[in-house]
């Protein structure tokens, strides 16, 4: 170990990366001047303080559109990344090139587990981390000879759905950290408590050598979901008054969002974002000064936010110049949770996410942690749960609905029915023309299930009539990938199989209309899916054509810390936006639960 190593605690992290500007974040271990040397270039910014812990966020500019060049950085002028006799390449800061083939990676739900033979026995092989190595050139994957495996060109960006650290159910590791800080047989137990705790988890979660490597040198966006906070966050109003009358959740929440402002949303933003950010101005107001503490300031800040969240926006847009507009959507804190006016998204989210939803653009790719479309028996069972809590049965019923809305997680979009309504239309609008020139795809990219698939929808009978029967020019699709690394068990592959596919749908349909739910303006159906494994998916965009596959690790020989890469499914639209005969592999999942 090199001298210098303990100067950085965590990162480098590549975060927003356009045509010209770059983001590099750092955790470093005390007060410093971080800097960041790329070609003929350096770029240089002062650490921040939040509850004892140094941050960077180093912004550079003015850099060549579709150049790729290596970098370093330096803490108070020593080089700490890359370090000295690492394995892997040297990361690089690849811009965007505007016109050039748009290629993304996306996936949900990872566990910070040990990456030996125990480690993936439990929790099964972590698909990044494979993708990592592959990437790298530290394996070769399992089929050399598959254009997809092909690691020649880094993509340009990475989208992390959810769940990159879990609050609620801790490893070993994170479990030792707290016991080493207080009594784990008190509330909240083996759960996180405070924003010491969140920084270890984030430690645990980015510092394996592979996918430190990896987060140094891909571009990432992020967004949060429950286990960030807690499993079920923001379910119901008797879910957050049943948190809210604990001991222990209000310092949770407000060590969650603090550390996920820090950790992950900051560099989310764009140049122009950070300069109108509330907590960015904070930190730039401080620069130079004796590095003042911004903890309380971001407590408050969290605090006011899961209290109003019209206060403050954590969904966001990324355009990629006209092949794609990426809109990844809050679909957790920014709930309204009132019975008379329940929506996934709040009136002024909700007004943002219409003004977001537009065409002109080759595809439409929307970021949302929730799946939109779920199995069509998954969609109808969670609108009937959530008109039974509402009192569609009585108030017996209703107290059934909610345990039952609680214990099964039924909170995606078809629990929140008014939300799922007027997307699904706004939509079909952004299909049909109505929003500007239709794109080749309107495509929702999700997470959270333990389990991928891909769906395709089209208008009702009834939508169509109600929008004029005028045709639509897009393919709507529901892609989606999880666990990165969290595999259901047995029994839950087997009821998740049961309500994707035979006679869940139509039970579940009748359920729900029992209780007078509307009739989905959509129907779709399953494309390919439903797989199981733990896995990561890759988009690639052309013009019109799309094509996704799924990606996992495979242990070799009995190699468990060098696992390969192998693919698991594949989907594609042609060139005119159409999907060719079907082709490639599928999992052997998927070939178990296929219809006949």
């Amino acid at each position: 170990m090199s001298a210098t190593d303990d100067l950085l605690v965590l990162g480098p992290l590549l975060r927003y990366v356009d045509d010209t500007s770059a983001a590099v974040w750092v955790e470093t271990s005390d007060r410093a001047t971080v800097s960041v040397t790329r070609g003929t270039g350096q770029w240089s910014a002062p650490t921040f303080a939040v509850h004892g812990h140094h941050y960077a966020l180093v912004e550079l500019d003015g850099l060549e559109p579709g150049s790729t060049e290596a970098y370093t950085v330096s803490v108070d002028g020593h080089t700490v990344w890359p370090q000295v006799a690492s394995p892997f390449p040297a990361p690089v800061i690849a811009t965007l090139e505007p016109g050039r083939p748009l290629r993304m990676a996306f996936g949900s739900c990872r566990t910070s587990v040990s990456h030996d033979e125990k480690g993936n026995r439990t929790h099964g092989v972590d698909a990044m981390r494979a993708w990592a190595l592959e990437l790298a050139g530290q394996v070769e994957p399992v089929d050399a000879d598959d254009d997809d495996l092909d690691p020649s060109r880094v993509p340009d960006l990475m989208l992390l759905l959810g769940d990159q650290v879990y609050a609620d159910e801790t490893t070993e590791a994170m479990q030792a950290f707290i016991e080493s800080r207080r009594d784990i047989e008190q509330p909240p137990w083996k759960e996180l408590q405070d924003y010491e705790e969140y920084a270890h988890l984030y430690a645990l979660a980015w510092s394996d050598p592979a996918n430190r490597w990896l987060l140094s040198t891909v571009p990432t966006s992020m967004i949060f979901d429950d286990h960030d906070i807690r499993d079920d966050w923001n379910t119901s109003q008797e879910w957050r008054r049943q948190m809210e009358a604990t001991s222990w959740w209000h310092g949770r929440i407000v060590a969650g969002l603090a550390s996920y402002w820090v950790y992950q949303h900051l560099g989310n933003l764009s140049p122009a974002e950070r300069a109108q950010d509330e907590i960015w101005a904070q930190v730039r107001a401080h620069a130079g000064d004796d590095e003042h503490d911004l903890g309380e300031v971001l407590d408050a800040f969290a605090d006011r936010v899961d209290q109003h969240p019209t206060t403050y926006r954590w969904s966001y847009t990324r355009d990629f110049d006209t092949q794609a507009r990426l809109v990844v959507v809050d679909s957790r804190a920014a709930r309204e949770l009132e019975p008379d006016s329940r929506a996934l998204l709040d009136r002024d989210e909700a007004a943002w996410l219409d003004e977001q939803l537009r065409g002109g653009v080759d595809h439409l790719l929307v970021g949302t942690s929730l799946p939109f479309l779920l199995a069509r028996g998954l969609h109808h069972l969670e609108a009937f749960s959530e008109a039974l809590a509402d009192g569609a049965w009585g108030e017996r019923g209703g107290r059934f609905g909610e345990k039952v809305r609680q214990a099964v997680d039924l909170e995606h979009w078809g629990a929140f029915q008014k939300s799922f309504q007027e997307v699904a239309h706004q939509v079909m609008e952004v299909a049909a023309g109505e929003r500007g020139p239709a794109p080749s795809t309107v495509t929702f990219l999700s997470g959270d299930v333990h389990h991928s698939y891909v769906s395709e929808a089209r208008p009702t009978r009834h939508a169509r009539r109600e929008h004029r029967d005028k045709p639509l020019s897009s393919t709507i699709l529901q892609a989606v990938c999880s666990p990165i690394r969290n595999p259901l068990s047995r029994n839950m592959r087997f009821a998740t199989a049961v309500l994707s596919y035979g006679v869940a749908g139509p039970i579940g349909r009748l359920a729900s209309r029992s209780t007078r739910v509307p009739d989905a303006p959509l129907t779709w159906h399953y494309a390919e899916g439903p797989w199981f494994d733990n896995n990561l998916a890759c988009l690639q965009l052309k013009g019109p054509s799309l094509r996704m596959w799924w990606v996992t690790g495979k242990v070799v020989g009995g190699d468990h810390d060098r696992p390969r890469l192998a693919k698991v499914a594949h989907y594609a639209l042609d060139d005119d936006g159409n999907p060719p005969p079907k082709e490639g592999v599928v999992s052997k999942a998927t070939r178990r639960f296929r219809k006949p």
